[in-house]
This record gives C-alpha cells, structure tokens and sequence, in this order.
C-alpha cells in the first residue's frame, strides 16, 4: 500500500480554532524580542517567551539549557501511541540587524507584510509552528502520534540547538525544518563547511620588500590556482535535489599596515558540496592546491582548517531524504491541499539543520516553511500574513496526515 493511500481526511479544520490577528500578534511579539548574537541573552529571552506562551495555551512546554545559558524550547502534545510522531523544528536565532534600512525590532505592518529581522527567518515560521499546535489543543484533537515542537538556538552559528536535539533522546517518526521555501518544500540540500586558509609570510619595511614574503600575495596566487583548477571540477558536480556543488572566498584579512610587508593572511571559504563528497575531501581538495604551491616555491606556506567558531562538534553534511518517505508524501500533499495545485521540490534552499535531523538522528525530514527564503537576511527582511495563515493550515494538514500513519510503517 503506497502511503498516499493511507492520508486521512481532516478531523479539524484549523481555522476555526485561530484568528488571524492573533497569528500576527504572536508573530510580531516575537520578532520586538531581539535575539541575534549581540543581544543581551542572545535567544534566552524569546525562548523563555514562547515557552510562557505555550504554557498559557495548556501546552506542555519545557526550557532545556544548551550553553551559557541559552536554552531551547521543547514542547509536545501527546498522542494515543498508536501513529508517528512528528517533530516541527525552528531556530529562535537571527542574524545581525545592522545593514537593515527598516526598524528591525518594530514588527511593522504594511500591506499585508510583516516587517522585521528574523519575520521570515525564522520566527514568521515559529509563530506558525505555535499556532498550528494551539488550534489543535483547542480543538480537542487528540493525534494518533506524538508532536514535538524544538525551538532551537544557534542555527544562524554552530547549530547548538539541534546538535543537542539529535544527541538527546527526543526523537521523531518524521521532521519538518520551517525555512522558508515559499510553497516548495526540500528533500535535499547541499552540506556546508567553512574553512580558514592561514598564509604565513616574513615581514619587512616595504621600502625592501625583498627581505620580506608576503603573505597577502600568497593568498592572491592561492586564489588564482583555484579559481583555474578547481572551479572546473566543480561545475561538473551535480545532484538532482540539490544542484552543484559550489564555494565562495567569503573574507580576506592580513597584513599590519601599508609600509610593511604582509607576514600573515587569513582566507575565509565557504564550501556547499554534494552527495559523493564530505568534509574530508573538499578540505582536500585545497590541500592539495596548496601542496602543489609549496613544491614550486619553498617559500610558500600555508595551513587549511575548519572556522573554529564554524560548528561545535559535528559536521554540516548535505540533507538527503527518499522522495518515498512518508513524510514526504504528508507534506507534498498538505501543500497541495491548500495551495490547490501540486508543488515543487526547491534545490536553491541553504544548509538548515535539517541535515542533523536526518544524517545524526535518522529522522526524515523536509524542509517547508512560509515566506520567501530571498528576503531572509535583508535590508527589508519581511514576509506576508497570507503566507502565515496558510502555513498554520499546511502545518495542521501534514500533523493529521503523518501521525495517523501506523508507528511501525507498513510500505512495502
């Protein structure tokens, strides 16, 4: 029996059970709540608001310390046991704020939108996730499954939020990331890793820049050598769910001042790469540019190693989830269900701890979330109060569709 067959009708219509004021309401309660990296707390403030409000909502809800005192929040309504538990996962976290030309904290209203940082990455989808759980407890709804709901912080850094999610006991049937994706969902994305290339020279006055080896200049013929040999392999990497594998020279630093010779030079990189590869062989990969480099002048030196404030402990491989996995089809056909037509797969979506999710814990997942992914991070980051509405309805269809599924899947 294939799954499609087993998707349940609706017992509750969600809509009935929300207002769409109150949905925008929390939505911009959370973004007034700075939680980027230079905020006081970082995200131990917006975490502890919406476990306060879950909490209100007769939710179980729990704060679970991470680091230095920034906690996740992990809420759950209980099942009957007998379906699949779905996990909803989202990072309480935002970028910086500063390039921004709008109020980021005002949560501004304009037609139709909600403005602010973090409205479309992510806490638009955090809002979302709380409300789709509220109309179920108001409903009295009682899932087949279990769902859990991880508010996690980090993910705009080293993931420390999931990385504990996946080293804790909490566990799923099936996962969905809330990245904006904008009606499209993701199976797979590529793996990311940064990495530091350390050029070491000798400094000296640059009135006798021949007493001297710049660095800088050895990072600048680095960056040549692999823009002319590794490049072309990479634009022969391809995969069907998440497209090539790429890298971008991210930063360039070095040097003291103008008068004198460059004795050190730090590249930054970013690395996207693709089922076939991990970190190990794309670090390679410059390893072996840079070999070649010091084999034709001695006086070449440099060093390749991960971005120390990169990750925690594990590594940020690419998301692969079976297009046949049953969470796949609940998503895919929540989606349609609303937007009334049958939705992509998207492969322009960037790392998202959903890989950690399904390579560490080995919980399928996709990624889907309201909004626009191209407006995350940007001068008027925003996203619309339709795309809210409608993902509370997506989330609500896919919690009925996937944890009416028996706990131990019968596919054959």
């Amino acid at each position: 029996m294939k799954g499609s067959d087993r998707l349940t009708e609706s017992n509750f219509d969600p809509r009935k059970y929300f207002t769409e004021a109150e949905l925008i309401d929390l939505t911009q309660e959370l973004i007034r709540i700075p939680s980027h990296k230079d905020a006081p707390g970082f995200e131990k403030n917006v975490a502890e608001y919406i476990h306060g409000y879950l909490l209100q909502q007769g939710i179980h809800s729990e704060l679970h310390p991470v680091v230095d005192g920034r906690p996740n929040v992990v809420a759950k309504i209980e099942g009957k046991g007998s379906g699949k538990s779905l996990m909803f996962n989202g990072h309480t976290d935002t970028v910086l704020p500063y390039n921004m030309t709008i109020d980021p904290f005002a949560a501004t209203i304009s037609d139709g939108r909600i403005y602010g940082r973090g409205s479309v990455d992510m806490k638009g989808s955090l809002a979302a996730f709380m409300i789709s759980m509220v109309a179920m407890k108001r409903s009295g709804y009682i899932p087949e499954g279990d769902v859990i709901f991880t508010a996690v912080i980090g993910e705009e850094g080293k993931s420390e939020g999931t990385e504990y999610i996946v080293k804790s006991e909490i566990t799923a049937d099936g996962a969905i990331v809330g990245e904006p994706s904008d009606y499209e969902y993701a199976i797979g994305h590529r793996g990311l890793e940064w990495f530091d290339v350390t050029f070491y020279g000798k400094a000296s006055h640059s009135g006798r820049p021949e007493n001297g080896v710049n660095a800088i200049e050895h990072a600048m013929t680095f960056i040549s050598r692999v823009k002319e040999e590794l490049y072309p392999v990479l634009r022969e990497k391809y995969d069907e769910y998440m497209g090539g594998s790429v890298m971008n020279f991210g930063t360039i630093t070095g040097g003291t001042e103008q008068s004198t010779v460059a004795d050190k030079c730090i590249l930054r990189i970013d690395r996207r790469y693709i089922p076939g590869e991990d970190k190990d062989t794309v670090m390679a990969e410059y390893q072996e540019i840079i070999d070649k480099l010091k084999e034709e002048d001695p006086k070449f030196n440099a060093k390749i190693e991960i971005t120390p404030e990169s990750l925690l402990e594990l590594y940020h491989p690419p998301l692969i989830t079976s297009f046949n996995e049953s969470i796949v089809t609940s998503v895919r056909e929540g989606i349609k269900d609303v937007i009334g037509y049958e939705p992509n797969i998207t492969r322009g979506i960037g790392w998202s701890d959903a890989a950690l999710l399904k390579t560490y814990a080995n919980i399928p997942t996709v990624v889907f979330g309201p909004g626009d992914l191209s407006l995350a991070h940007t001068e008027e980051e925003h996203v619309k109060v339709e795309d809210l509405v409608n993902a509370v309805d997506i989330y609500s269809r896919i919690t009925q569709n996937f944890t009416s599924l028996p706990k131990e899947d019968e596919l054959q």
